[in-house]
């Protein structure tokens, strides 16, 4: 239980230094990207893996440390959790049984029968990225596995 409190004080304390570093370096403009992973490498990396030598690492831990990773680096190249590659190909060998539902054919359905975007308007309407987030927050939620 004591491994769970550190690992919590840690997500904690990046998590300050994030919100101290979102306006001057996050979103700042001037900023370059090699700039802004220089300070991911030099203060926030280090505040979040201080003391790691001492953790028994599990797969939660691994998974919580590189979640809060992936939050900082997110926001560095502007994205969100709800942003996905529109064009994906994924690889490998489907499962037997009914196709999955991929993540494109869904939210043409639904921006078709919730917002009335025609499929065809979709990926132009997606690429402004104001719209296409006020768009995202009106659909209901992604249905889970089963």
């Amino acid at each position: 239980m004591g491994r769970e409190r550190e690992i919590d004080r840690r997500i904690g304390a990046v998590a300050a230094v994030m919100r101290m570093l979102y306006q001057s370096v996050v979103v700042k403009r001037e900023l370059s990207v090699k700039a802004k992973l220089s300070i991911y490498r030099s203060i926030y990396a280090p505040t979040l893996t201080y003391g790691h030598e001492l953790w028994v690492v599990t797969e939660r831990t691994r998974s919580r440390i590189q979640a809060a990773e992936m939050g900082f680096l997110r926001k560095v190249a502007g994205l969100s959790l709800r942003d996905r590659v529109f064009r994906a190909c994924p690889t490998g060998r489907r499962p037997r049984g009914r196709p999955r539902t991929r993540w494109r054919d869904y939210m043409s359905r639904l921006a078709w029968e919730c917002l009335g975007v025609p499929p065809d308007k979709l990926e132009e309407v997606a690429g402004e990225r104001e719209v296409w987030a006020s768009l995202l927050g009106l659909l209901p939620p992604r249905p889970g596995p089963g």
